[in-house]
């Protein structure tokens, strides 16, 4: 039977619950243990997957097409598994789900209400995966914080899971903040005594008391906050600001957080932490032989979360290619023919990301061509790659009024046009083609040099496509489809022959992006923008390329 932790926020948001839980995690897992998490929503959308990037920051997409919180990025970067429709659960879906068995007449007639049928569905839900068998330990992460109304229902069913469950099978990680105040020079920790005791109030008391600080703890305040809290001092963890997310495992290691989950949990005869790999990664992320710009062309650059998990592909080639990335934000909607080469001009890599929308598309199209002509490292992601196919058919084919039914419904030219399977499709929640899908890569091609492989898994979010019509037009002229879904024929992956990297791919490769396994487009790319900075470094100065050799 696997054994539950759950991992509660207190005094404010953000404070990095996701982190934590997925650094506890990666501790257990490096122990030789069978650990997965899952993240409890307290919004009532049924998922993320309607919602605006700019509201919940970006939606991941899993490999069974379930469209979830960001969270589960991290928990899959950390851990390199997959995870699925059960790992995230929404207030909505809870809902759902009970008002739909409500019609059914599966209550008998009775009054349904909050207890015990709404907390009865999450207890089901947060025990669902751990009865699987797969799992030594499942960690659940409920969204929010401790105070707020949306979340009390999973609170409750939190509580009530403590009472049924025995002592070592059952465990709560509450992470607070312990802020500093500059004008008296110290910390305060009333607002995690607060937190604890309006927790305690909801019937739920934390086991460890996680600490975000500016400042490092003194003895005495760790002391303090045991005492208060009613927590044995050595469960009073420090979690300092780290440089990178990647760090926060080592400094948990550090802090004996997983030594105290073990002794709690009361298991026994685990193995040292196997950590060598991760070390690797980071000795190479803090010692970088080189730096690299890449512009990130975008509408959603104001909230770095839009863009989590292609961010993080960049972490993770870049430390493989030990070259520092460092992203440009560049906003689309205000990229013009006449500003585009003072915008791009000291860029090594240019990456046109996905959305939807009319929105800054004709600023990526500008992009993609100042990229296009001037030999600029390309990498297209989803609508990105669509601009591009836009751009070469505008420029390159002649066709000046070439576009995507999704901007243009009357294009004479719909070079990108809606799904087949999309056309009748009405609702707009959990609707598009998501999940992985194969792509066959054609032999001799730069996608097929890049992965290595003639056919690939990769996800997807969308519902417009590459246009087949158009597809010879397209070849005959340089543009080359070189990946294809072997059963639908869509265009996956598209590339330009006479250019050092232009590459567009439909699906998301960043949300397969890991520690442990680069993405190898973002590696490829990274490596490509490279070698880009060393041949202008060696154009403005010759004398480089005789030091090098």
């Amino acid at each position: 039977m696997a054994k539950y932790i759950f991992v509660t926020g207190g005094v404010t948001s953000s404070l990095g619950k996701g982190i934590i839980a997925a650094s506890l995690a990666k501790l257990l897992q490096s122990r030789g243990l069978k650990v997965t998490i899952q993240k409890f929503d307290p919004y009532i959308n049924v998922d993320p997957g309607t919602l605006n990037p700019y509201e919940h920051g970006e939606c991941y997409v899993t490999e069974d097409g379930a469209e979830t919180d960001l969270d589960l990025g991290h928990y899959e970067r950390f851990l390199n598994i997959h995870t699925s429709q059960a790992n995230n659960v929404t207030t909505g879906r809870i809902y759902q789900t009970v008002i739909n068995k409500e019609r059914e007449g599966a209550y008998l007639g009775k009054t349904v209400q909050v207890i015990p049928h709404i907390t009865d569905e999450i207890k089901r839900r947060m025990l669902l995966i751990g009865q699987t068998g797969e799992y030594d330990i499942v960690i659940t992460e409920i969204g929010g914080t401790i105070g707020d109304i949306e979340s009390l229902p999973f609170i409750e069913a939190v509580r009530q899971l403590q009472w049924e469950m025995e002592d070592e099978d059952f465990l709560v990680v509450h992470l607070t903040l312990i802020p500093y105040l500059k004008a008296a020079k110290e910390l305060k920790t009333k607002p995690t005594q607060h937190s604890v005791k309006l927790m305690s109030e909801n019937g739920v008391h934390p086991d460890i008391i996680v600490c975000r600080t500016e400042r490092a703890l003194n003895t005495d305040l760790r002391k303090k906050i045991a005492l208060f809290c009613n927590v044995k001092t050595e469960a009073v963890i420090e979690a300092m600001d780290a440089s990178s997310i990647y760090e926060v495992p080592l400094k948990m290691l550090q802090e004996g957080l997983d030594t105290i989950v073990l002794k709690k949990l009361h298991i026994n005869g685990y193995s040292a932490p196997q950590l060598s790999k991760w070390k690797e990664f980071l000795d190479k992320l803090k010692n970088p032989t080189a730096r690299i710009n890449i512009g990130l062309i975008g509408k959603y650059i104001e909230l770095q979360d839009a863009y989590k998990s292609i961010l993080e592909a960049f972490v993770h080639a870049g430390a493989l290619n030990e070259c520092k990335v460092q992203i440009v934000n560049v906003h689309s909607e205000f990229i013009t023919a006449d500003n585009v080469s003072e915008k791009l001009a000291n860029l090594d890599g240019l990456l046109v990301a996905p959305g939807f929308g009319i929105r800054g598309v004709e600023g990526k199209i500008v992009a993609v061509k100042y990229a296009r002509e001037n030999k600029l490292p390309f990498f297209g992601i989803c609508l990105g790659m669509q601009m591009a196919a836009i751009e070469f058919a505008r420029n390159v084919l002649g066709l000046k009024d070439a576009h995507s039914t999704e901007m243009d419904l009357h294009t004479s030219n719909p070079v990108i046009d809606l799904m087949e399977a999309q056309k009748k499709v009405t609702a707009k929640g959990g609707t598009m083609r998501l999940g992985s899908y194969p792509c066959d890569i054609k032999e001799g091609t730069l996608a097929h040099e890049i992965y290595g492989a003639v056919q690939i898994q990769e996800r997807h979010r969308h519902r417009w496509e590459f246009n087949n019509a158009y597809l010879q037009r397209y070849e005959d002229a340089g543009m080359i489809a070189s990946g294809k879904n072997p059963d639908t024929g869509l265009v996956e992956i598209i590339e330009l022959k006479d250019h050092p990297f232009f590459v567009g791919v439909q699906y998301h490769p960043e949300l397969k992006s890991t520690v442990e396994n680069p993405q190898p487009i973002f590696t490829a790319f990274v490596k490509a923008a490279r070698e880009f900075t060393e041949r202008k470094n060696m154009a403005v100065n010759p004398l480089l390329q005789s030091e090098m050799i």
